[in-house]
């Protein structure tokens, strides 16, 4: 399962909408962030490293990285 299913996942979770995720991001990111795109990306799986930081961030959630043994 993708990190997109996964965001989906928590957003339903968290009570997020799509609408507020796309505002939480367009101000992180000082740019305009459409629902529409981030439904495509999410769709899509095309999700930069830095949008899925600032979406872990807005869900309260991150990822660890460990190395494999």
């Amino acid at each position: 399962m993708g990190i997109c299913n996964e965001i989906k996942k928590i957003m339903i979770d968290k009570d997020m909408t799509l609408t507020q995720l796309s505002q939480i991001i367009s101000e992180k990111k000082n740019k305009h962030y459409t629902v529409q795109n981030l439904s495509q990306k999410l769709r899509n799986n095309t999700l930069n490293a830095l949008e899925i930081e600032i979406i872990l961030q807005a869900l309260e959630h991150k990822i660890i990285f460990y190395p494999n043994s």
